[in-house]
């Protein structure tokens, strides 16, 4: 097995946080620098100016009540939420909350929200302090100094279409698939992070990369029934044939198409044999 990316699942779940964001008030920033020597935040959340709607509908569990600024650490399959993760998180907040505020005042701590998201439960910190219950299964509260950081646990959250872009990373099975059945991109370019997803976990577990390909062969077969006959026609000439039979099926590549383009598309593939 090739060597674990973890940059690719952090960067993965930062753009699905885009997505659930898109065409809202509230824009999505990763990977945010916050000092001269490296110190990446995972994800800001901001809200933004605009006519667009606050928020979008049906957040997944633990988003609730979010701020002007929120930001969000994350810990994939990979790795241990720990004291220093948020002691990190914190850190993070003292310097995005200096940047951000004017010069002669500082954003009132009120307009700030902090978040951890652990793919495991983080079985270390729980043994360090108290995880309080905060209403959601999968979802606490954690105080930590002067600030309280709300914790989502993948693995431990509700099975409900909601949360279907938080079950795209639990790394489990069964919650896997609840996550790609439930899922409804904002943007049809986010597809784009499923066949992200698919190849991730084809590395790592072929098991789990087999239940999206399932889900991906049918939006592939979906989106060629959306196009016009003059769209799919285009597409299928830009395609060499055995890319084409790869991505769809025959079925799917001939529904649609009139007389003349089905013996148009018989002859460039007799011309290719």
């Amino acid at each position: 097995m090739p060597p674990v990316d973890i940059r690719r699942w952090h960067r993965l779940f930062g753009i699905a946080l885009t997505d659930l964001f898109a065409d809202t008030s509230w824009r999505v920033e990763l990977e945010k620098e916050l000092a001269l020597k490296s110190q990446l935040l995972d994800v800001a959340i901001i809200e933004g100016p605009g006519e667009a709607p606050a928020v979008p509908e049906g957040l997944p569990d633990g988003l609730d009540g979010l701020r002007a600024h929120n930001l969000l650490t994350y810990k994939s399959q990979h790795e241990a939420l720990t004291a220093w993760t948020l002691d990190e998180l914190i850190g993070h907040y003292v310097s995005y909350r200096k940047l951000t505020s004017p010069k002669d005042a500082l954003i009132p701590e009120a307009a700030f929200g902090l978040f951890a998201v652990a793919t495991r439960f983080p079985e270390g910190l729980a043994r360090e302090v108290t995880l309080k219950p905060a209403g959601p299964e999968g979802v606490f509260d954690v105080p930590w100094g002067a600030r309280h950081i709300r914790l989502v646990v993948l693995r431990r959250i509700a099975r409900h279409p909601r949360n279907a872009p938080w079950e795209l990373f639990s790394a489990e099975q069964d919650r896997l698939r609840d996550g790609v059945m439930g899922y409804r991109a904002r943007r049809r370019s986010a597809m784009a992070l499923l066949r992200a997803l698919y190849q991730a976990y084809q590395l790592e577990d072929p098991d789990m990369a087999y239940t999206m390909e399932d889900f991906l062969r049918e939006e592939r077969a979906a989106l060629l029934n959306d196009l016009t006959p003059e769209e799919r026609q285009r597409l299928i000439e830009g395609l060499a044939p055995e890319d084409v039979l790869r991505r769809y099926s025959a079925d799917d590549v001939v529904k649609g198409l009139s007389p003349d383009e089905l013996r148009r598309l018989k002859d460039r593939l007799d011309r290719m044999h």
